[in-house]
């Protein structure tokens, strides 16, 4: 199924309901491995997005460059500014178009993950949420269901790097004790992508 503004539209609602349905556990994941305020930062973020969504524009891409602008200027923190990045990666491969087909979710993940990469100058493998993109994107790189199999890619990640420790960002400082922790980040992305898909 192609997504339009609707589709946008209507993933915006559910992933903002996601986000203050796990603010505590994301704030809580975050504080045994960072700041403790991921929950806060996808609430508000996600919140600033809603409140601007009905003056989206039918071009895709010039609607998530919106809605990147509008999240950063609720977060300072990294995970925000990484969030962005991803979604004005998106927005400008997508400038111009109605629709995002299907096949083209695996390219657009990708850019996005390597966008906030280079941001981030982190490395794959080091227990983040790029991690967690990297899954989605070689799991839909064929099939038909995207989003199930994106879904599936997320759960996939954070149980096959959960008994890992973290070596980027904050966490990497807690070393071992980061072992059979989930990573925030990655939590955040699983509740992200289930609540996009409907999942």
């Amino acid at each position: 199924m192609n997504i339009t503004r609707d589709t946008l539209l209507a993933a915006i609602d559910r992933i903002t309901a996601a986000m203050e349905r796990d603010f505590e556990m994301l704030n809580a994941a975050d504080g045994a491995l960072g700041d403790g305020d991921l929950g806060v930062t996808m609430a508000r973020g996600m919140r600033a997005i809603t409140q601007m969504k009905e003056e989206l524009p039918e071009d895709i891409g010039m609607a998530l460059l919106q809605c990147a602008q509008a999240f950063t200027k609720t977060s300072g923190s990294s995970y925000g500014t990484l969030m962005a990045t991803g979604l004005m990666s998106a927005a400008k491969t997508l400038r111009g178009a109605q629709v995002i087909e299907p096949a083209s979710i695996p390219e657009l993940i990708a850019g996005a993950r390597d966008k906030m990469q280079a941001r981030g100058k982190a490395e794959l493998g080091g227990k983040t949420v790029l991690d967690s993109l990297d899954y989605i994107v070689r799991a839909t790189a064929d099939g038909d269901d995207k989003a199930r199999a994106a879904a599936q890619a997320v759960d996939k990640a954070l149980d096959d790097f959960r008994d890992k420790p973290a070596t980027v960002g904050r966490a990497r400082i807690f070393g071992d004790k980061s072992i059979g922790l989930d990573d925030p980040g990655m939590l955040a992305m699983q509740s992200i992508i289930k609540a996009a898909t409907g999942s």
